[in-house]
Order: structure tokens, then C-alpha cells, then sequence
């Protein structure tokens, strides 16, 4: 993963972007993207997030949940696990939350496959949507398949939504694969892009 990262960078230079628009290459990012593999565009941006840093190595094991409660929920990366709202991903490792909603502006995104491309994030409108586009290929192209990341929540309010339920035997999960379902919980899959460049001024 860090050699892919690396390569990246090394050919931000090579990648063409709109002549108006000027980017800067960052540390990369990570953006959790909910939407159809054929999707360029939609209206739901407020629902994708962004991890700054990547949440794999900050992430718990789930053979390492029970020690996960004993600590109050606190990671020893710091962060803190929500039992009403809990992400994990395709090694299974219990990750932290990313960050939303979304900032509007310009992301130089690819997923390291196919495609290094512009996503534009709108400003959100009066009922909070907020809109996303691709300027070349569509989510599926920008996705780096082998990381998987899933969202979950009790399915019922009140109900039981926990880690403990998971069935290790499911990870790791196939690149491109959905994540496991867990009993009493509501699940949303979500996509991973790699944010390699920043418009200036976001």
C-alpha cells in the first residue's frame, strides 16, 4: 500500500487537471464515497467523509474488542469507538470515524487503478444535500478496490449493534467485495478513494 502511495505522488506531475484550477499535492488522504460503482455524479456528498490519516493502522483488531470496551472505547491511537456508529474494514479491524461532512472545493482522486481525476465537492444547499462530480471516469474507476470500508448502526433503535457479532471467517474481504453483514445492524458500503492533490485554496 505505501509503494502504491508513493507512486502516486511521483506521478501527481504527470496528470493532467483543468488548466484553470492549480493543485498541490498533500499527504495522502483518504475519502469514504457511498454511491453506485457507475456513478460520475450525484447529490448525497454530505454522506462521504475523509479520513486525514489512514485509518488501518490506527484501527483495532476485532480479537481485540473485549480490551477495546475495557478501555472505555479509546483506541490506542487515541480515537474513541461508538457503539451506535461504528466503521471497520476489509482485514477486519475496527476503524475510527472519518471526518463529516465533506469540505466543499476540489480533490485530485484516483483509486490507483484506472483513473486520476478532479472531484468536485459542492457547498451544501438548504436541506443540506451537497453535491459530487467526476470530471473523467465514474466511482468505480476511482475506487481502489482493495480496500473495503463499511458503516454500521442498529437496525432497530435500541437494538444490539456490536463488533462481538461479527464472523472473523468473512476477512479478509475479496477486493470489490461488500463488507459482512452483522446481526442487528444496518450496514452501508462504502467505496475508498485516495485524495492525492488539493485545489489551491481548499
Amino acid at each position: 500500500m505505501r509503494a502504491l502511495v508513493a507512486a502516486i505522488g511521483l506521478a501527481l506531475l504527470a496528470i493532467p487537471v483543468q488548466a484553470e484550477v492549480k493543485f498541490r499535492e498533500i499527504p495522502t488522504q483518504f475519502i469514504a464515497a457511498l454511491g453506485a460503482p457507475g456513478d460520475t455524479k450525484g447529490d448525497n456528498a454530505q454522506l462521504w467523509g475523509l479520513w486525514t490519516k489512514d485509518p488501518g493502522p490506527r484501527g483495532v483488531w476485532l480479537s481485540l474488542y473485549s480490551a477495546l470496551v475495557a478501555e472505555g472505547g479509546y483506541a490506542p491511537a487515541g480515537w474513541q469507538f461508538d457503539g451506535g456508529d461504528w466503521w471497520m474494514e476489509e482485514h477486519g479491524l475496527i476503524m475510527e470515524k472519518p471526518q463529516f461532512p465533506l469540505a466543499p472545493g476540489q480533490y485530485l482522486v484516483t483509486g490507483g487503478r484506472e483513473v486520476t481525476t478532479v472531484l468536485t465537492i459542492g457547498t451544501p444547499d438548504a436541506t443540506g444535500e451537497q453535491s459530487w462530480a467526476l470530471a473523467e471516469g465514474n466511482l468505480d474507476q476511482v475506487t481502489h478496490l482493495a480496500c473495503r470500508s463499511a458503516n454500521y448502526s442498529p437496525e432497530i433503535t435500541g437494538a444490539a449493534c456490536s463488533p462481538d457479532k461479527v464472523q472473523q471467517s468473512a476477512f479478509p474481504v475479496s477486493p470489490g467485495a461488500a463488507m459482512p453483514p452483522v446481526q442487528s445492524c444496518a450496514k452501508r458500503d462504502y467505496s475508498v478513494l485516495f485524495v492525492v492533490g488539493m485545489a489551491e485554496g481548499s
